[in-house]
């Protein structure tokens, strides 16, 4: 039996399913003051550390070595778990934080964290559980509360997520990455008007490029792909910029039937990693 193409809706909600929701769990559980806490990339996660001997040791090394001497220590799991994700050892710290989890069941941080690493794996309802269990009823975390709504998302629980975002901007009116998410929402639920005025908000409170991606790819996806095109310049290269608008060109053209269907060969790629 030969397998279909997927239809080019299906396409426009799998490219939106690929972008980037902009999580800040890692910011809570690593102490960072900062609302905003990319995942590292692999240059900064393999940055060298001097020991005692003076030698240059890969950062990766040094939190490895610091946890296993305290791997009863919260903070020594959570920061090489992130180390650990950061070099896309995904499955590593998920372990790493499920270790944590067992030994320091009712730590906010660790709960946290090992949700977030639940649902990097895509095991949405058992992060879904956990994070259930890392903020109080009464003294609800805003940052978790909008990486629930991401997962949600993830599921296809658009609504849902949409009632966690909404709580979590009473808690932190304007926060950009909570909007972000709120926008792709939208944008998931096929509500293109309020996705695009969400992350508009949304990058007019941040310089997180990651919410520029997002916003161009609102704009490109209702056919001002102009606009789209020098939105995604801010932060790509021109012929990067030009490729991504080119396929939104192509799968909304095929969507409308101005051209025959052909599975594309160009991958939709991510505005980012959350």
């Amino acid at each position: 039996m030969i397998a279909q193409a997927p239809s080019n809706n299906a396409r426009c909600l799998r490219l939106l399913a690929s972008v980037a929701f902009v999580t800040v769990l890692a910011a809570v559980t690593v102490g960072c003051k900062t609302a905003q806490s990319p995942e590292p990339p692999a240059s900064l996660a393999m940055a060298s550390a001097t020991g005692a001997d003076g030698e240059r040791r890969p950062r990766s090394a040094v939190g490895a070595e610091r946890y296993r001497a305290n791997p009863n220590d919260p903070a020594a799991a959570i920061n090489y778990a992130q180390t650990l994700r950061g070099l896309g050892q995904r499955s590593q710290a998920m372990a790493v934080l499920e270790q944590a989890s067992i030994q320091h069941s009712t730590n906010m941080e660790v709960l946290g964290a090992y949700g977030r690493a639940l649902a990097d794996l895509g095991n949405y309802q058992q992060a879904l559980d956990v994070l259930n269990r890392a903020h109080p009823s009464d003294r609800p975390d805003w940052r978790i509360l909008s990486v629930q709504g991401a997962v949600l998302d993830q599921m296809g629980r658009h609504e849902e997520a949409q009632r966690y975002y909404a709580t979590a901007l009473k808690l932190v009116p304007g926060e950009a990455s909570v909007l972000s998410n709120y926008g792709l929402s939208y944008a998931l639920s096929k509500d293109m008007v309020r996705a695009e005025m969400t992350l508009r908000r949304a990058t007019a409170r941040s310089s997180d490029p990651r919410m520029r991606q997002n916003l161009a790819l609102v704009i490109g996806l209702q056919g001002r792909f102009a606009e789209a095109e020098s939105i995604a310049r801010a932060d790509l290269p021109a012929d990067d910029a030009a490729a991504k608008v080119a396929y939104l060109q192509q799968i909304l053209a095929q969507q409308n039937g101005l051209q025959s269907p052909q599975q594309s060969n160009q991958p939709a790629g991510r505005a980012g990693r959350s």
